[in-house]
């Protein structure tokens, strides 16, 4: 059964967000996408950026008859609800709270942010 675009389009791809020690600002990458990235002074523009990006990657490979990867499939998502409960001393918690909002994003999108570097760098 041949697929048509909008099928790759639905499907939901995983992607690392990093920080861009060059340039500043982050970086996306979507791990299944090679070369497909987004970039973006703030976690959530480069998240736009990427998003944006994908979809013209996906379109580019769909007219150009280029095989389009299926997204990498956490096994058992049902017992992964995405939420983690962390004790953490007090002073660590403001921190977090005041880099988040300098940053201007919420502490748990600044934690989530932090929980992928650290494993992209186990990666390298």
């Amino acid at each position: 059964m041949s697929k048509d675009l909008n099928f790759y389009l639905k499907l939901d791809y995983p992607f690392n967000v990093r920080p861009d020690f060059d340039d500043g600002g982050y970086i996306v990458e979507f791990q299944d996408l090679q070369f497909c990235v987004g970039t973006g002074d703030t976690v959530e523009e480069a998240i736009k950026d990427a998003l944006i990006a994908k979809e013209q990657w996906i379109k580019a490979a769909f007219e150009n008859m280029i095989p389009i990867p299926f997204p990498t499939i956490i096994e058992d998502k049902e017992d992964y609800s995405g939420r983690i409960t962390l004790r953490i001393p007090k002073s660590l918690h403001k921190l977090v709270i005041d880099t988040a909002k300098k940053e201007g994003v919420s502490a748990n999108q600044f934690l989530s942010h932090l929980i992928s570097m650290g494993i992209g760098k186990k990666s390298i």
